[in-house]
């Protein structure tokens, strides 16, 4: 969880005079940039046009991720993402990554809660070797036992390195474990380290052959590409395998029962560098045609924590002088409910109960005071400007779309996205904030060092 927020920190740091002036001016709408349709097999295709370089992505996302795996087998989604890279009928082992690099391209994957995504970002006369290839390994994966020994080592080697040596995400898994008691989303995306080292083939052609099939997967092409040559294309590659009968029609998912007792976890570790205290409430996600209350929790964590100029960051940083660093954190993109955070650092010599206490006084105060309006239209318009740049970023404009039809958005959800930010007032803020701040649904996280306990 912590690496999410840490991100989340560093956005929004953007000039808001001439240039937002001139890109407002230039600026080309959405819906002029995408085109989507569907194949016969179901399989979902979305196509972002620029053509300012000749470059394209090409990114096929499955419906299926860590919160779709079968009880018992916590990072087999991962697991599975892993052993993709290995051969098919017609592709030797790492031979479609040798042949993106020899096209000058890159590649790579990624497994979350809600999906797994490959792409390869390459010349755009290059599309239909990416396509032909990513086919073949949506339904021709060959394993060895060999390839499930090498890659079942690699994935535990992975969570050596990034999760067991890392007292932040260790600590950020047991918030996830505390903050769901029922759901998915309580588990680590990249497992559970005794169950992973139990994965073995028929886990991960279990899951293949369950996910893996055009009707579960998106096709998102974005760059200097025709949408009429994309289609044509994806018919040739995509549109004849044939989609899978047997593919849930609803993700089987287990649900989270009614919150109704606050939780605490205290993490104890030597090598914690900085304390810090991190308090996460259930949150309400992002919903097709409904997403007014989510935009509203966005703004209200701008206001508290989005920066130096947040309200937590005036009252506990520079007037108390409490904490080195605050933030608030939301993010909607998600399948089921996902969570609002704040983080407080403790300046030196101040405790973690006089941390957390003046967490809540601020929030309390801030609820009494209400929003700053100048505040939020500061905001509004950084969030103007944000989206207008965003657009030379062609990866994320793929990566938005990928996140959002995943997670049971719509290409109209992401479009209507900016304008309902910019809708939302004061008040539905502090209605919003009102129903997420609610002690029986929420978990508060001290992490610390070991000889702070003692």
């Amino acid at each position: 969880m912590f690496p999410r927020i840490a991100l989340a920190a560093t956005v929004l740091s953007i000039s808001l005079t001439a240039p937002l002036a001139k890109a407002q001016e230039s600026a080309i709408t959405p819906e002029e940039l995408i085109t989507s349709f569907s194949l016969d097999n179901g399989m979902e295709v979305v196509v972002v046009e620029d053509h300012r370089v000749p470059v394209v992505q090409h990114m096929v996302w499955y419906r299926a991720g860590s919160a779709d795996e079968p009880i018992g087998q916590s990072g087999v989604a991962h697991f599975l993402e892993h052993l993709l890279f290995k051969g098919t009928e017609t592709l030797a082992p790492g031979e479609l990554s040798a042949t993106v690099a020899a096209n000058g391209g890159r590649d790579n994957a990624f497994t979350s809660y809600d999906y797994t995504a490959y792409y390869q970002r390459v010349a755009s006369d290059r599309l239909e070797l990416m396509m032909r290839m990513e086919s073949d390994r949506m339904v021709n994966l060959r394993l060895s036992e060999q390839d499930i020994v090498t890659e079942r080592e690699v994935i535990l080697e992975e969570r050596n390195q990034r999760t067991d040596n890392n007292p932040r995400a260790l600590f950020g898994e047991q918030l996830n474990a505390a903050q769901y008691l029922n759901h998915r989303y309580g588990q680590p995306v990249i497992g559970w380290r005794h169950e992973m080292e139990e994965l073995d083939m028929a886990d991960a052609l279990s899951f293949y052959g369950t996910y893996y099939a055009p009707n579960n997967a998106i096709l998102v092409v974005s760059g200097d590409v025709d949408p009429a040559e994309v289609k044509s294309l994806a018919e040739t590659y995509y549109g004849v395998i044939p989609a899978n009968p047997d593919l849930p029609q609803t993700r089987d998912r287990s649900k989270e029962p009614p919150q109704n007792a606050e939780r605490r976890v205290i993490y104890r570790d030597p090598r914690v560098a900085q304390p810090y205290v991190q308090r996460a409430y259930l949150a309400q996600e992002r919903d097709a045609g409904a997403q007014e209350t989510a935009a509203a929790l966005f703004l209200l964590s701008e206001l508290l924590g989005g920066g130096t100029t947040s309200y937590l960051a005036n009252a506990l940083q520079f007037d108390q002088q409490v904490a080195v660093y605050t933030g608030a954190f939301y993010s909607g993109v998600s399948l089921d409910a996902t969570s609002f955070d704040f983080l407080v650092v403790p300046a030196e010599g101040v405790s973690m109960e006089e941390a957390e206490a003046a967490l809540d006084a601020s929030v309390a105060k801030f609820m009494e005071e209400g929003v700053d309006d100048e505040q939020l239209d500061r905001i509004k318009l950084q969030l103007r400007a944000s989206e207008i740049y965003a657009r030379d970023n062609v990866d994320g404009i793929a990566n938005r779309y990928g996140r959002a039809l995943t997670s049971g958005l719509t290409v109209q959800d992401v479009q209507d996205w900016p304008q309902i930010l910019q809708s939302i007032t004061s008040d539905e803020i502090i209605a919003a904030a009102q129903d997420l701040l609610r002690p029986e649904a929420s978990v508060t996280g001290w992490m610390m060092r070991q000889e702070e306990a003692e």
